[in-house]
């Protein structure tokens, strides 16, 4: 059977896309499976003893329970905490989508679910032609949408959705994250999301900076998305 793809994008960057990647991973590996996850090209690293290494990245590799080398889950790594597409000019760096290629493919062929992570927003570049929306086109996979709760978020959210419903992808679902405690009017912004996105809310998670991971996959375990067969097949190993 093959893996369940999943591609977490957002309505912007810093609305919580590794939060709900993460938590997503947890919530699929409490339930017995083999998750893996990836985040192809990444801006803002730190350079230490291995190299550079992105703090999404590294929460990342901490949820999936797939063992993998950190350039598997992160192939392109840049240091400047800017635009992937201009960090990879500056290094003097094309993005090899066919390098990413092999890594997801071989993180896909070891696992049942694989979250992708994004960067930035779902029209984020990557070099001058191509983005992360045409890497979640090349892969087939399922796009989860990441709603920073805030005002804007409707055109944001809508503007997203219709993008990628423009590609021929599915939307398997869009997470609500409250990033601004004064948001006024959060439940008619909620009525809204839920009556013009075309597809469930997969959970909505509350500003709470230092929530624990606990918290977070709990509110994302209960509309988990699963191929028919996957979650009684593993469970019956458990």
């Amino acid at each position: 059977m093959s893996a369940l793809a999943l591609f977490v994008t957002g309505t912007d960057t810093g609305v919580g896309k590794t939060r709900v990647a993460a938590g997503l991973c947890r919530a699929y590996g409490s339930r017995g499976l083999r998750v893996a996850a990836m985040k192809p090209v990444a801006s803002g690293s730190v350079r230490g003893r291995w190299g550079l290494r992105n703090d999404d990245a590294l929460e990342l590799r901490r949820a999936m329970t797939v063992r993998a080398a950190y350039t598997e889950i992160n192939p392109f790594a840049f240091e400047p905490p800017i635009a992937p597409h201009i960090a990879a000019a500056e290094a003097g760096t094309d993005i090899d989508f066919a390098r990413l290629g092999a890594a997801y493919r071989r993180l896909s062929a070891r696992s049942d679910v694989v979250v992708v992570e994004g960067a930035g927003g779902w029209l984020a570049p990557l070099d001058a032609a191509r983005g992360f929306a045409d890497l979640a086109a090349a892969w087939a996979l399922d796009v989860v949408i990441v709603v920073g709760l805030r005002l804007g978020c409707l055109n944001h959210a809508l503007l997203t959705a219709e993008s990628v419903e423009r590609r021929g992808l599915r939307i398997a679902g869009w997470v609500g994250n409250a990033i601004d405690p004064g948001f006024e009017r959060r439940r008619e912004n909620l009525a809204t999301l839920r009556a013009r996105l075309p597809a469930p809310c997969l959970g909505l998670l509350p500003y709470a900076p230092t929530a624990d991971w606990h918290a977070i996959t709990a509110g994302l375990s209960r509309r988990l998305l699963l191929p028919p067969g996957l979650d009684r097949r593993r469970r019956s190993r458990v």
